[in-house]
């Protein structure tokens, strides 16, 4: 009979490269979708020229920038997998900043209730500081990684 030691030993290794596959296949899904929104970004910019409210197009463009911001800081946290083998938090909610950011921007055009105005900037000051101490804990651990 084959300890269930032997198992686990074969089995977690497996895994791991299953794990590594998917984030692989996100990375490459990620980047795809990063320079389609880098090229809509342009498309955007060249269709500002054309358009008749000014706002609206500009506003178009920072959606377009600001989108491609998330997707972009979503990658870095699977690149970031890569090298430390640990998923940085940070990224994440720098993403979830940006994403909230878009919601502000659409607050001037569209009617919104006062009551989702003020869940929204709440969002913004939580999410500001987890950065700062997420960051500052992160950063503490790469240190100690290194020495």
């Amino acid at each position: 009979m084959i300890p269930s030691r032997y198992y686990a030993e074969n089995a977690v290794p497996a895994i791991s490269w299953v794990a590594q596959g998917i984030y692989l296949l996100i990375a490459v899904a990620l980047s795809a979708l990063a320079l389609v929104s880098l090229y809509d970004v342009a498309l955007q910019m060249v269709a500002l020229i054309h358009v008749d409210e000014m706002t609206q197009g500009v506003l178009q463009v920072l959606h377009a920038i600001l989108l491609t911001l998330i997707l972009v800081e979503i990658l870095e946290t699977v690149t970031a997998y890569f090298r430390t083998k640990k998923v940085l938090v940070t990224p994440i909610l720098i993403a979830g900043i940006t994403a909230m950011v878009r919601r502000v921007l659409v607050f001037g055009i569209e009617v919104h209730e006062p009551t989702e105005i003020g869940v929204t900037l709440a969002a913004i000051l939580v999410l500001t500081i987890a950065v700062v101490f997420i960051g500052r804990q992160e950063r503490q651990e790469t240190y100690l990684d290194a020495v």
